[in-house]
């Protein structure tokens, strides 16, 4: 660990990334790329990425590629309604463990678009007094969320698989 560099933890909104980055680009998020930036500018001491458990191949092989590059997965079981609707989101529990990082951690980084995440960036700005960046898709991220991040990082084509 290089000492000058500012340890950082990243929380990874997994759903929120893959459908924005698909919705606006119809192209997924290089994580590989993203590691690559984050590791030139700081020590990253956690990397979590929070997904859906489906037991599906490809999804499989995706935690898989996020494990060899350095990220710790945590899954949520899908659950189906008996209306057709899903139920899955990581919010409380990326709060939690952001809440826990923010003792340790000199900056703090959460890639959603998510603005229920708003509160949270804010408590960790005042309480524990960190810089909390997010990274996101520009048209798919909540003001309120941008407004409250110390730094805003728009996912483009540097961030995008070609």
């Amino acid at each position: 660990m290089v000492q000058d560099k500012e340890n950082v933890s990243i929380f990874v909104d997994v759903q929120n990334i893959y459908y924005t980055c698909q919705e606006a680009f119809k192209r997924n998020f290089d994580y590989n790329a993203f590691w690559s930036e984050i590791s030139q500018s700081y020590n990253i001491i956690d990397a979590y990425a929070y997904a859906i458990q489906r037991n599906e191949i490809k999804q499989i092989q995706f935690q898989n590629i996020l494990k060899a590059i350095g990220f710790q997965i945590k899954l949520k079981p899908f659950i189906k309604r008996k209306d057709g609707t899903a139920k899955g989101d990581w919010d409380v529990g990326i709060t939690i463990d952001m809440l826990d990082a923010a003792e340790t951690s000199d900056r703090l980084i959460l890639l959603s678009g998510d603005g229920d995440f708003t509160i949270l960036l804010d408590t960790i700005k005042t309480k524990f007094r960190k810089r909390v960046d997010v990274y996101g898709v520009n048209s798919l991220t909540s003001n309120s969320l941008i407004n409250s991040a110390n730094l805003f990082r728009t996912i483009d084509d540097t961030l995008l698989l070609r």
